[in-house]
């Protein structure tokens, strides 16, 4: 699949519109219980303007359009996701709605210690609807993403989504990613539920192999969502599984390609990097198989730096890591600064791949942990 008809040189026109709930978000000063954390650090969230953010940085003409209060928050937020270079012109400001905040401990999300305090509810992006959204905005990118985040915020939320996956002719592609969030559904059916019905929607669909459904692997998950033109599996570890046919024969072609072995300095942000790298690679065009690798290594850029979010490897340095046979890709090894490593990437790369069985391989394709961003 390809972003039909020529790139638009409008100057409202973006490669990609993202829609979705920003929030501000406080990160720990120290490991440790939330009760016991004494200060935080001011940081911005938001799975949707994460991948915004990450593609304008890789050269995207790209907009976020959300819903934030008429508060000190949001204008935090509009300036900071702004700052990355992304479109934030379409941001609605809500002035009786607060800005959604909340805060975590630093320790990974995997564990049982870790704790999240959300303060959304009621908030301003709980109230965007298909009549307080500029629709025309919305539907203006050569490709819509979206998440299964926002429907669970609202009512209204839900039937913005369900308007914004109906199939009608001129609507652009539209990515949706999974994000099964339990804690926001308040009737734990509904959400696997709602998210197939919106999957089944998308001209492209991100999910996790257990995530809402859990169907047990990727073929179970394409028997349950034929509908996408695209569907990508993450496997976690193992990598990342397309699911791609072709619309004139009725053919269903499948595309994996491995994780990469990550040594990881923080475990956050690389599910949304992962869905903008392989965003990017189809706004260019990329076979599929490269533009599952375009994703893993976005997101081993994120998980290699110590913030939320990577300033992503130069374009070309990614062709050239991409376009590496299986074997020599099956030898990278990733670790801090790979971003930087110019021409000699591959080849130092390569140099240092290891055996991910001694536990520093990245599960770079991860659902979780990915809704933080730091502010530059």
């Amino acid at each position: 699949m390809t972003v039909d008809g020529p790139r638009s040189t409008a100057p409202d026109v973006a490669d990609v519109v993202a829609l979705g709930e920003s929030m501000v978000t406080f990160l720990p000063s120290r490991p440790g219980r939330l009760a016991d954390v004494p200060s935080f650090e001011r940081a911005i969230g938001g799975a949707e303007s994460n991948v915004a953010c990450v593609l304008a940085a890789a050269g995207h003409s790209v907009r976020w359009v959300g819903r934030v209060g008429a508060d000190g928050f949001g204008d935090h937020l509009v300036e900071a996701i702004g700052a990355y270079g992304v479109d934030v012109s379409a941001v609605r400001r809500d002035p009786g709605r607060p800005t959604g905040i909340y805060f975590r401990t630093a320790g990974d999300r995997a564990t049982d210690a870790h704790e999240v305090a959300y303060y959304r509810a009621g908030s301003a992006a709980s109230a965007m609807s298909v009549d307080t959204m500029d629709l025309d905005a919305i539907r203006s990118g050569r490709v819509l993403h979206l998440s299964g985040i926002t429907p669970a915020l609202s009512a209204d939320c839900l039937g913005l989504m369900r308007e914004l996956t109906a199939r009608r002719p001129g609507r652009p592609l539209v990515s949706f990613d999974v994000n099964h969030r339990p804690g926001l559904w308040r009737d734990a059916e509904d959400g696997p539920r709602i998210l197939l019905e919106l999957a089944r929607g998308a001209d492209l669909v991100f999910v996790g192999e257990d995530e809402a459904w859990d169907l047990g692997g990727p073929e179970a998950v394409r028997a349950a969502l034929p509908e996408p033109d695209v569907l990508v599996v993450k496997q976690g570890a193992t990598g990342a599984t397309a699911f791609h046919g072709s619309a004139d024969t009725g053919t269903t072609e499948v595309t994996s390609v491995p994780a990469l072995a990550v040594d990881v300095v923080a475990a956050v942000g690389a599910g949304d990097a992962f869905a903008a790298g392989f965003l990017s690679a189809t706004l260019r065009g990329l076979p599929v198989r490269d533009r599952l690798r375009h994703g893993h290594l976005m997101a081993a850029a994120a998980l290699t730096v110590p913030g939320d979010l990577a300033a992503p490897p130069a374009r070309d340095h990614a062709d050239r890591l991409a376009a590496l046979d299986d074997t020599a890709w099956g030898r990278l090894r990733l670790g801090p600064g790979w971003t930087q490593a110019g021409d000699t990437a591959g080849d130092t790369a390569g140099d240092t791949a290891g055996d991910a069985a001694d536990g520093t391989a990245g599960d770079e394709t991860g659902a979780g942990a990915d809704e933080e961003v730091r502010t530059p």
